[in-house]
């Protein structure tokens, strides 16, 4: 508080300049009591700040990576400009896939190896081993639209009834698969496509269903490093770019 008799000019009964600015504001204002919100903003701003001085790295790390995404998109806008020409939902579709296919590059330097293995018309069935947080999916199902202009179907068939606690009561209520989800590290992820299996219409449905554990253990052989690890896999994106630039110069 402070004393009324004090005054604003310079001597030795006047007021400190911060109070005398905020009582000559009080007046103009015609706000009583501007001292009291001053001190709960200086209040607010100190248990405030290292919130904020964590949050704004991050800030400007999403802003970034926001640029990135939005680059490229543009990088692709005549495709988009065409597909919207002609069909509303096939150009919504193809925005869609490529803000996907922007998330999957920058984040996780997705690749798909073996692409040409997916036929250009006609049915095929994909069999797809994914983690906890099916993620590569999305962005395997978003390469194929972007390259082949095919849409893929999904089939799940009984993990949901393997959700734990309450998250299956959740599931049959609103038909979401609710489930705890780990991961999202920006780690190389990559998806490897095996041979085709020719329809036979010679074997049952059993023996093309061991032919294709089969061939998918094969490829998890080849391709996975069993234990994995987050470390290796977040230095493995640098590692490999490193080796990639070594080659070209």
């Amino acid at each position: 508080m402070t004393n009324k008799n004090q005054s604003c000019g310079v001597g030795q009964d006047s007021m400190p300049s911060m109070t005398c600015l905020i009582h000559v504001l009080e007046a103009w204002f015609g706000v009583e009591h501007l001292e009291d919100y001053w001190n709960f903003a200086n209040y607010l701003l100190w248990v405030f700040t290292p919130l904020l001085l964590l949050i704004l790295p991050y800030f400007t790390i999403f802003l970034l990576y926001l640029t990135i995404v939005f680059l490229h998109i543009y990088k692709r806008k005549n495709v988009l400009r065409e597909a919207y020409s002609h069909n509303l939902w096939d150009g919504a579709r193809k925005t869609v896939a490529t803000l996907w296919d922007g998330h999957a590059a920058v984040w996780h330097g997705y690749e798909v190896h073996g692409m040409e293995k997916i036929p250009e018309e006609g049915p095929a069935l994909i069999i797809f081993y994914h983690g906890a947080f099916p993620i590569d999916f999305y962005y395997f199902m978003a390469k194929i639209f972007i390259h082949k202009g095919r849409t893929c179907r999904v089939v799940a068939d009984h993990f949901v009834f393997k959700i734990p606690g309450l998250f299956r009561w959740l599931y049959e209520k609103f038909r979401y698969p609710f489930a705890p989800m780990y991961g999202g590290f920006p780690v190389k992820l990559r998806t490897y496509l095996g041979d085709p299996i020719p329809y036979d219409p010679k074997i049952t449905a059993e023996e093309l269903a061991e032919k294709t554990k089969d061939a998918l253990q094969a490829l998890i052989d080849k391709h996975q490093r069993i234990p994995g690890n987050i470390m290796s896999a977040l230095l493995e994106r640098f590692h490999n770019k490193q080796k990639i630039n070594q080659k070209t110069l």
